[in-house]
């Protein structure tokens, strides 16, 4: 597969994993973790903009967010360095998104909502950030920069 199919597929494939993602915490109940924990850490942090969400506002979000990532998913074929930087952004959030799941389920010692689809969230970040490392590192000219 070539990179830019590879960058695309990858885009993809977080891009269902994050909505897989959103399905499991909207499936067990994640703001009844989230909301309590930015609520003790803004008496400890009170200037932290630190949001709490009502379930309609923090789901509708998410839903459109993902609605947004799958939009862009045949523009990452092209030749564009704002998808390019935007893909390890989004492939660093997820992969820290889906670890912090994982270690605060391991702190807690329960199964916290999301970590059930943290796996498949962290394989498809790894997958992205590498599918983009190659890209830019296969669409850099002879002087090391970038193409236009």
């Amino acid at each position: 597969m070539d990179p830019p199919s590879r960058h695309a597929a990858a885009w993809l494939a977080l891009t269902c994993a994050l909505g897989l993602h959103v399905v499991d915490e909207a499936a067990h109940d994640f703001l009844s973790v989230y909301n309590p924990a930015v609520a003790s850490l803004r008496d400890r942090l009170p200037w932290a903009p630190l949001p709490q969400f009502s379930f309609q506002i923090w789901l509708g979000g998410l839903i459109v967010g993902v609605t947004i990532l799958l939009l862009l998913t045949p523009l990452v074929r092209f030749d564009s360095r704002l998808l390019l930087w935007a893909s390890f952004v989004l492939g660093v959030l997820m992969l820290f998104n889906a670890l912090g799941h994982l270690v605060g389920s391991v702190y807690t010692g329960r199964a916290l909502p999301g970590v059930y689809s943290s796996p498949l969230l962290l394989a498809a970040s790894v997958w992205l950030i590498d599918a983009a490392r190659v890209r830019a590192r296969g669409e850099r000219g002879t002087n090391g920069q970038m193409g236009t």
